[in-house]
């Protein structure tokens, strides 16, 4: 396992394109590509105000800068298009968490929307954006819309205070709605498999419920208790590891970072929690951070009342395979689009690296600490970003059977 150098970055904009050739980072108004493999600057943009925000086109050719402090707030979305210059407007979008998605393929847009006080979902066909379905959702506040990764069912989920989920066709006919609990608070995440055969609804509850394509009914209810006792479950606890002198004391001076370990512990385990704060809004409650594997074989989920914890679970036997407890609350986690393989960061100068092999914990290195607060794989799995407050850098990642460091090792350092 290599790391490059590190570079300035701002607001962790830092993104691979689409065909994995480039890396765009923005620093303040400027924004920065570079070659992927090589990191050496292709071109260099100046904008006029800081980049806010920054999208690859789906063919790679192009970058969209955001500036916000420079626009105008107005109730439509405009719709550019790069090839005739023509210009679509779309009206009463709703500001929502997720009011709009584009199915995997990008042939369809779905929009949520608001009108007279009830909410609406608009399908359009983005070849011409012209409207192929508008109905309304039997919703009290919708939250967020989501494709399926077939493209053929659109979920929708309502406000965190009306436990309700939908799925629809392509047409617009409403094929399952599941409610799994009343007067509680109640969805917090939503998950598609990569197959489209499951889908994953995170809930205030604690617990993960699996939805099935063809009846749309719980297959699984996965709960998140503070303790472990299945013995079959592989629990690694990150642990300090302190170098010690040649007296068998401490050394001295203290190294920039602890190095730790994974530790493979007995069951029965129990887990850090947190006493949320009952009197304020979004509590730390609840199924907050949940993702499927690339081949929809593992589930990964983070419970938020257990910060410290990442849950991993065998999709095809429904249910727990590993826990990963952190020393740190658990700040991100997103798997390698090319295998089983879960990164995860915890806002400390490592890197956490998981598959069914086992877990490694990687130190970055590089002068003062380098705090890691996000991470992005390159799509070939080759390679992995490291988003810092003010730095990035990357990791480059030998494949197993290479002679490099891949997690093969139970309870392993790297």
């Amino acid at each position: 396992m290599n790391f490059s150098e590190v570079f300035k970055l701002s607001s962790q904009l830092c993104k691979f394109s689409p065909d994995g050739k480039y890396l765009a980072s923005c620093v303040q108004y400027r924004l920065v590509v570079r070659d992927a493999n090589s990191l050496q600057i292709l071109q260099l943009y100046t904008c006029l105000d800081q980049i806010q925000h920054v999208e690859w086109s789906a063919d790679s050719l192009f970058l969209l800068c955001a500036m916000y402090r420079r626009g105008l707030v107005q109730l439509r979305i405009t719709v550019w298009s790069l090839c005739t210059k023509s210009v679509s407007y779309i009206k009463y979008p709703k500001a929502c968490q997720q009011g709009i998605a584009f199915s995997r393929d990008g042939r369809y847009l779905a929009l949520a929307e608001r009108r007279d006080c009830k909410d609406f979902v608009s399908i359009f066909v983005c070849s011409d954006w012209q409207l192929l379905r508008h109905f309304d959702t039997d919703t009290q506040d919708l939250a967020g819309i989501e494709w399926a990764p077939n493209g053929c069912v659109l979920a929708a989920w309502d406000t965190c205070l009306e436990y309700k989920v939908l799925l629809y066709s392509l047409d617009g006919r409403r094929l399952a709605a599941y409610c799994a609990y009343e007067w509680s608070l109640g969805v917090k995440a939503v998950a598609w498999s990569p197959s489209s055969q499951f889908l994953a609804v995170g809930s205030y509850d604690g617990k993960v419920r699996v939805l099935n394509h063809v009846t749309w009914t719980v297959l699984a209810e996965l709960g998140h208790p503070a303790a472990v006792s299945d013995s079959r479950v592989v629990v690694y606890k990150e642990a300090e590891k302190s170098p010690r002198g040649s007296l068998g004391r401490p050394a001295c001076p203290p190294p920039r970072a602890a190095e730790s370990k994974y530790e493979i512990a007995a069951v029965p385990v129990s887990l850090q929690t947190l006493k949320p704060a009952a009197d304020r809004a979004n509590p730390k409650i609840g199924v907050g951070a949940l993702a499927f594997s690339p081949d929809s074989c593992f589930l990964a989920t983070r419970n938020d009342n257990i910060p410290n914890a990442v849950w991993i679970w065998d999709v095809r036997k429904l249910r727990l395979f590993a826990v990963l407890e952190q020393l740190g609350p658990v700040r991100a986690f997103q798997w390698d689009p090319q295998q089983p393989r879960l990164a995860v960061c915890t806002g400390g100068s490592k890197v956490y690296l998981w598959s069914p092999a086992g877990c490694v914990s990687v130190q970055v290195p590089g002068e003062g600490d380098f705090q890691v607060l996000s991470l992005c794989w390159h799509s070939n799995g080759d390679s992995l970003a490291l988003l810092g407050k003010d730095h990035f850098c990357l990791c480059f990642l030998e494949m197993e059977g290479e002679g490099g460091t891949a997690p093969g090792t139970q309870g392993s350092r790297a």
